[in-house]
C-alpha cells in the first residue's frame, strides 16, 4: 500500500509542477479553456453511459457468481464481493482517468509557452503530465488490490477489482480515440 501512496504522492508534486507554469497570453489561455470543456463534457457523457454497463456487470456479478444462483453448490458469500471489488476498481479506473485527462488538458497551454522556448522545455512538461496519469493508474490500482484483500482476504475477489479497472480501461482508450480523431 506504501507504494501506492508514494505513487499519488509523485503525481501530486508533477501536478503542482505543472499548475506552475505560464499558462501563456490570453488567446492560447482561451483555446486552452476550449479544450477543457470539450474534454470534460465528453468525459461527463462517456462515463454517464458507463455507468449503466457497470451496473449491469455488477448485477451479473453478484447474481451469477457471489449468489452462484444457477449451481447453489460451493461457498456462496454473504455480501456481492466479487461485485463490491468490481465496482471498486472501475470506480479507480474513472478516477484515474478523469485526473489525468484534467492534468494533460491544462498541461496543454503551458507545452504551448514552453515550446517558445524550445522542444526540451515542451516535452518535459508534456511527459510529465502523462506521468501524473501514470503515477495515478498505479498509485489508486496497488491502493485498491490492497484493500481489497485486506477487507476480503480472498485473491479471487482481487480479480473483480482487475476486471472492474480493466473494462473502465478499455471503454475509455476505444471512447478516447475516438474522441480525438473527432476533435482533428
Amino acid at each position: 500500500m506504501g507504494a501506492g501512496v508514494v505513487s499519488l504522492i509523485f503525481a501530486l508534486i508533477q501536478t503542482l509542477k505543472i499548475l506552475r507554469q505560464d499558462e501563456g497570453n490570453e488567446s492560447v489561455r482561451s483555446i486552452g479553456k476550449a479544450i477543457q470543456q470539450g474534454a470534460v463534457a465528453f468525459l461527463s457523457r462517456e462515463y454517464r453511459f458507463l455507468a449503466f454497463f457497470v451496473l449491469a456487470v455488477v448485477i451479473i456479478l453478484a447474481v451469477f457468481i457471489d449468489y452462484d444462483i444457477l449451481d447453489r453448490v460451493g461457498t456462496e458469500r454473504s455480501i456481492p464481493s466479487t461485485a463490491i471489488a468490481y465496482l471498486v476498481g472501475a470506480i479507480g479506473s474513472a478516477l484515474a482517468g478523469y485526473i489525468g485527462m484534467s492534468i494533460a488538458v491544462r498541461a496543454n497551454t503551458r507545452t504551448v509557452v514552453k515550446a517558445q522556448q524550445g522542444l526540451n522545455p515542451a516535452l518535459r512538461i508534456a511527459f510529465s503530465s502523462g506521468g501524473v496519469m501514470g503515477a495515478c493508474v498505479v498509485g489508486i490500482g496497488i491502493i485498491g488490490v490492497t484493500l481489497m484483500y485486506l477487507i476480503f482476504r480472498d485473491f479471487s475477489i482481487v480479480a473483480g477489482f482487475g476486471f472492474g479497472a480493466s473494462s473502465i480501461a478499455l471503454f475509455a482508450r476505444v471512447g478516447g480515440g475516438i474522441y480525438t480523431k473527432a476533435a482533428d
